[in-house]
């Protein structure tokens, strides 16, 4: 592995580059493993469609960190050649599938942390960031309203929908925290003008994802256990799977092309 992997955290403008980039990389992998295995056809297409949307962000942000960086080779191999303690994505991103009320909580909460992020970093100093968030909230709109319809429709449908979408909230409500946590590095971007102020994002996204649980009938989780790392490179093990086979076919071929 190269050494630049090593060492991109003391780079913070590509560490922040790299955690917007992971996210939308790791999260397009888990929807891809739904291929064929959706309710409907409709939501099939709907899914592989998301999926496409953050890969192309992902590349969009990838590319940015090897222009600010050309040592990291180029974006297939910052994607497909990094070890799982140097991915930077949140927790929640990773989370299994599960059934399908788990794959559009776990969407609908990162969607609107996604959308309200992508708002605020419209307005970055750093002009290429606010171009590629300015086309990235376009697609994210819409993945919102769509995760959030589900959660609606599920939460308030019938007593098994309801119970499905409740337990789903209530699992991955730990891994909510973790999206508003911001290190030093990254609060100096933040006090630059680059990166979004979680602080300011935090109350937002409480409020909305608070507005559609009620609308859902749904029960706000409290005093949940919350869980961290994954900004820091620290994962779960069912991650490290999904990796290795996400990465399987790069690494078994390094440098091919169609």
């Amino acid at each position: 592995m190269s050494d630049c992997y090593a060492t991109q955290g003391h780079d913070s403008l590509n560490q922040y580059i790299l955690h917007m980039a992971d996210n939308s990389l790791v999260l397009g992998q888990r929807l891809c493993e739904l291929c064929t295995h959706a309710p409907i056809l409709e939501e099939e297409t709907a899914l592989m469609n998301t999926s496409l949307d953050l890969f192309g962000q992902a590349r969009n942000w990838l590319d940015y960190a090897v222009a600010n960086n050309p040592e990291l080779g180029d974006c297939d191999a910052l994607a497909m050649g990094r070890d799982e303690r140097h991915f930077l994505n949140l927790l929640l991103c990773e989370q299994g599938n599960g059934n399908f009320a788990d794959s559009m909580a776990r969407q609908y909460l990162f969607d609107v942390w996604h959308r309200l992020t992508l708002k605020a970093l419209c307005q970055s100093q750093d002009s290429q960031i606010a171009a590629i968030a300015a086309k990235s909230i376009k697609e994210v709109d819409y993945h919102e309203q769509r995760s959030r319809n589900w959660v609606i429709r599920l939460g308030d449908g019938t007593q098994q929908s309801h119970e499905y979408m409740q337990s789903a909230i209530n699992d991955l409500w730990s891994y909510t925290d973790e999206l508003f946590v911001q290190g030093d590095d990254e609060l100096q971007l933040v006090a630059q003008g680059i990166a979004a102020n979680q602080a300011n994002i935090e109350d937002q996204w409480r409020a909305t994802v608070g507005q559609t649980l009620t609308e859902a009938t749904l029960t706000q989780p409290t005093d949940c256990f919350q869980k961290f790392g994954g900004k820091q490179g620290e994962h779960s093990e069912p991650f490290g799977l999904m990796l290795a086979e996400m990465q399987s076919l790069y690494r078994a071929h390094p440098g091919a092309v169609w």
